[in-house]
């Protein structure tokens, strides 16, 4: 079960028709990518990144992507989010080895 963040919730508005990408990756994190157009026209959008248990690793809302189509931004979103979910990934520890 996914838990929403605040970012989610101040961004939340059902009345609005939206659209999303939903992907769950290969280590379990999944990621949600929604974008609307707001009352004024402008394209919105949220993107959530979410540990395999469900907790918020990351969210983040843009009021506006000026120029950019529902598609477009969209398609930037779900780039944006799994570059995320690759950076909070836990790094293996690296040994240099010396001659």
């Amino acid at each position: 079960m996914r838990i929403r963040g605040d970012v989610f919730w101040h961004w939340s508005d059902p009345t609005l028709h939206h659209r999303g990408h939903e992907e769950t990756l290969d280590d379990g994190t999944y990621i949600d990518v929604q974008v609307r157009l707001s009352r004024t026209g402008n394209t919105q959008m949220f993107i959530g990144v979410y540990a395999p248990a469900g907790m918020p690793v990351h969210e983040e809302a843009f009021d506006s992507r000026p120029g950019e189509s529902m598609t477009r931004a969209l398609a930037w979103g779900v780039g944006r989010a799994r570059r995320v979910a690759a950076d909070a990934v836990p790094q293996h520890d690296h040994f240099a080895c010396s001659k």
